[in-house]
């Protein structure tokens, strides 16, 4: 088979069906005027129920587990054979976009519907997940669902609470779920040989190449800092520009390093000043102390963390030579997702098939993936969105480039499940 024509892309009833199917989960919302759905919510329960009917009308058997994610398996050509999981969250950020996570789940259930009508079993079973919450928006903690799928949940968590002072443990038992049983979720290792997950790029990178489809190389780390330069505070009008201790000026020099820097190293490396904060932040009185954040992210941890070293101490060589001081605090680390090698080529064959190249690039985003990563072998496959644009009821996807991703995907997972695997020797990462 080769490239999904566009008039073919075009008339695909799977896309058309996804389409109206995000256009359906959209509705349910907490707010009539824009898309929220958070972790056990009325609207969490309602999608779930909903994305559950979808599942059974592709022939899979479907539950709901102990955390709240909704699953299916529809079942290989021996009953209990190991399964290759499939999907993405169906929780929201506030006022949210339509495709964020649900597309993933609805791309898979086509997989497994176009495979049903057919009547077509494979080697390996195919299970997908509709993970209860990746976002975090209600009680700030994030990858609920799937840590439930790895048996990860920290002791802390069931305490944790939302802005009304209830508790996750007193939300599961509102809705029926037992705290107690959260372990329940988990899976065992021999269960899957891999996880697929397909997403919006969130970002711009697949519109500029002109590309529906990409693979993910990895979930990007991250590390996000507290920084502060402190001199001294003085008249605008009577101190000498030699004997200023500004420490806006430092601040400035050093953002323009931060961006020169991260440019040169290349490797997908980004980094952010995203706040910023002048004291005592007056018109007429020079800058005593600037406190500013700084958000640097990459695919590869050891890069990454040599563009922190080489931006920290170009932070201190400023200070010393402005005669200033400089601290700095890191609160956040994630360490970088790879995605696995085999699912990138894999994925990577599929999409050349159907959109004639496939491009490699890095999730700046989160995903469910990141946890998973830690049991079993994952791969992502993007979907290009109008603008890169997300986590924003603009956000957007055209309905000939779902059908080339339902097209691919359906490729990728044909191939890796029509095959029976050994049991898993997967290295998770640490």
């Amino acid at each position: 088979m080769g490239p999904l024509s566009p008039r073919d892309a075009a008339m695909s009833p799977a896309a058309e069906r996804v389409m109206a199917r995000a256009d359906a989960l959209a509705a349910i919302s907490e707010t009539p005027d824009g898309l929220t759905r958070v972790y056990l919510s009325t609207q969490h329960l309602q999608a779930n129920q909903l994305i559950g009917e979808w599942m059974r009308q592709a022939g899979m058997t479907v539950w709901q587990d102990s955390v709240g994610n909704i699953c299916g398996r529809y079942e290989g050509q021996q009953e209990g054979a190991q399964a290759v999981l499939l999907g993405s969250h169906l929780d929201t950020v506030r006022n949210a976009g339509r495709y964020d996570g649900m597309l993933g789940v609805l791309a898979a259930i086509e997989v497994v519907d176009s495979l049903h009508q057919q009547g077509v079993h494979l080697a390996q079973a195919i299970e997908i997940v509709g993970f209860c919450d990746e976002e975090g928006t209600r009680f700030g903690i994030t990858l609920l669902g799937s840590r439930g799928i790895t048996g990860t949940w920290p002791q802390g968590w069931l305490e944790k609470a939302d802005a009304s002072g209830i508790s996750v443990a007193q939300a599961m038992t509102l809705v029926g779920l037992d705290p107690a049983r959260v372990l329940h979720a988990a899976r065992r290792q021999e269960d899957f040989s891999a996880y697929l997950e397909l997403h919006i790029e969130q970002g711009p990178c697949l519109e500029q190449e002109t590309l529906a489809l990409g693979v993910v190389q990895a979930i990007n780390g991250a590390r996000r800092l507290n920084c502060r330069f402190t001199g001294e505070a003085g008249h605008a009008g009577t101190v000498p520009m030699h004997h200023r201790r500004d420490a806006l000026a430092a601040a400035a020099e050093w953002m323009v390093i931060i961006e020169n820097a991260t440019r040169q190293q290349g490797g997908n490396l980004v980094a952010t000043v995203g706040e910023l904060r002048c004291l005592p932040g007056a018109v007429n009185v020079i800058p005593g102390e600037v406190q500013l954040s700084l958000d640097i992210r990459g695919p590869q941890d050891a890069p990454l963390d040599r563009l922190l070293n080489e931006l920290l101490e170009h932070a201190q060589a400023i200070a010393s030579r402005r005669n200033l001081d400089f601290s700095a605090e890191e609160f956040y680390r994630i360490a970088a997702t790879p995605c696995d090698i085999h699912l990138q080529n894999v994925l990577g064959e599929a999409v050349t098939s159907v959109q004639g190249r496939s491009l490699s690039l890095p999730s700046g985003a989160g995903h469910d993936a990141i946890a998973i990563a830690e049991r079993w072998p994952v791969g992502m496959l993007f979907v290009r969105c109008k603008g890169g644009v997300s986590h924003h009821p603009a956000e957007s996807v055209m309905a000939e480039d779902v059908a080339l991703a339902i097209e691919a995907f359906s490729r990728a997972v044909i191939q890796l499940a029509d095959r029976v695997t050994p049991a898993p020797a997967y290295i998770a990462r640490s």
